[in-house]
């Protein structure tokens, strides 16, 4: 099993609006091999911080899920959406959104493998 963990940042005070999209998972939990999604949330200095944690059953399945064509669309800015404000832009595995307008300041992926848990 594996844990994928995307870490995005985002400006303060707007962590709480970006959750709300997640609450749609777009097709993720009906992928071959996903076992659950967990969102965190962490006010750091300067910035809030979201960790989208999602277990699968092998770095396979996670990949399978990255390649696809529902995962491209559960990514893809909706038309005139400016500067990666939606969450997908910044959902890209090792992506970053892009500055401006955005309150996404970036994003970065890490994937670990599970060795237990109780």
């Amino acid at each position: 099993m594996i844990v994928a963990t995307n870490t995005i940042k985002i400006q303060s005070g707007h962590v709480d609006a970006v959750a709300e999209r997640f609450k749609n998972p777009k097709g993720v939990h009906q992928a071959p091999g996903f076992v659950r999604m967990e969102l965190l949330k962490s006010q750091e200095e300067g910035y809030d911080e979201l960790k989208v944690c999602t277990t699968w059953e092998s770095r396979e399945a996670f990949d399978a899920w990255v390649n696809s064509d529902a995962f491209k669309q559960a990514h893809a800015r909706p038309s005139g959406a400016q500067g990666g404000a939606h969450p997908g832009s910044a959902g890209q595995p090792g992506g970053t959104a892009p500055q401006g307008s955005s309150v996404m300041l970036g994003a970065k992926l890490s994937v670990h493998e599970v060795l237990f848990s109780l």
